[in-house]
């Protein structure tokens, strides 16, 4: 977990397999954003709005949380780190709405990785704001084209390579043939993706965060990429969970949280049926 940007950075699992993406052409320092881990999208995700492309949250210097609110007791998270991002005076001039974001990353017994963040407005002069948010996961992948994703069918989304115009999904799993830049809508709270070549199935589970954005720029836009490797499209994808089509507002002292939990598990543990009754715990 880096302090630039809040990110997570790795994540591997027993056997010391990275599971996160990171483009080897990335660049770690400001004032651009680290290519892959999870980078946090805030105030804004992506064009939503007036500021630069996914806010600024990914590219500001957070702290270490001396002083973290209490969270849920969980007896199996032994390890965790706390960040805080509050705004600077610069900050205020490009957004002028001052907040606190408390971002816990937190590793379970089994591996599985947790983040959660708290925001909060503590604006002084009664102004409520609203804002747009991902984590906007970069998963490692064998290769795109062996990989599917269950859980979005049927879903509508919005095409980001059609001008935002709203489609459905078909009823079958997601398969990678092309770029793919979609905001899909009102999602469930669990989305598996399925790495056939590794026989590995990462699950995602999500609470207060409605939307899912599914990025992979395929071959003609990797090129275009600066800190992107033109044949590294290969072997990410992006799965973000998210809340844009309805951007978030709080009042002064209100607080929301958004939850991520990831897991990895061997293909042959996961039955494929998504069960939409198991809940985010802890």
């Amino acid at each position: 977990v880096r302090l630039y940007g809040g990110q997570v950075t790795s994540w591997k699992n027993e056997q010391g397999d990275e599971l996160l993406f990171v483009s080897s052409k990335a660049i770690f320092k400001s004032p651009g954003a680290i290519r892959g881990g999870i980078p946090i999208c805030f105030p804004q995700f992506g064009t939503h709005g007036n500021l630069e492309k996914h806010g600024f949250a990914r590219n500001r210097l957070w702290l270490v949380d001396d002083n973290p609110p209490p969270l849920p007791v969980n007896s199996g998270i032994k390890t965790y780190a706390d960040l805080i991002l509050k705004p600077s005076e610069e900050d205020l001039k490009i957004w002028p709405h001052r907040f606190e974001f408390r971002l816990r990353v937190a590793l379970g017994p089994k591996g599985d990785l947790f983040l959660t963040s708290r925001i909060r407005n503590t604006n002084t002069d009664g102004k409520p704001f609203s804002f747009t948010f991902a984590y906007h996961t970069y998963f490692s992948v064998s290769d795109i084209s062996e990989v599917r994703i269950e859980g979005l069918e049927t879903m509508d989304y919005f095409d980001n390579l059609k001008g935002k115009e709203r489609f459905t999904e078909q009823g079958d799993a997601l398969v990678f043939e092309s770029e793919i830049d979609k905001v899909y809508l009102d999602t469930p709270p669990k989305i598996a993706i399925i790495d056939h070549e590794k026989k590995r199935t990462f699950v995602l589970r999500k609470d207060g965060l409605p939307d899912a954005v599914v990025w992979n720029p395929w071959e003609r836009r990797s090129k275009t990429i600066l800190d992107f490797g033109d044949e590294e499209y290969k072997h990410m994808l992006c799965v973000e969970p998210a809340a844009v089509e309805k951007p978030i507002t709080l009042k002064p002292g209100e607080e929301w949280k958004g939850r991520l939990e990831l897991s990895a598990v061997p293909s042959s543990y996961y039955s494929g049926q998504l069960d939409p009754d198991k809940v985010l715990h802890g």
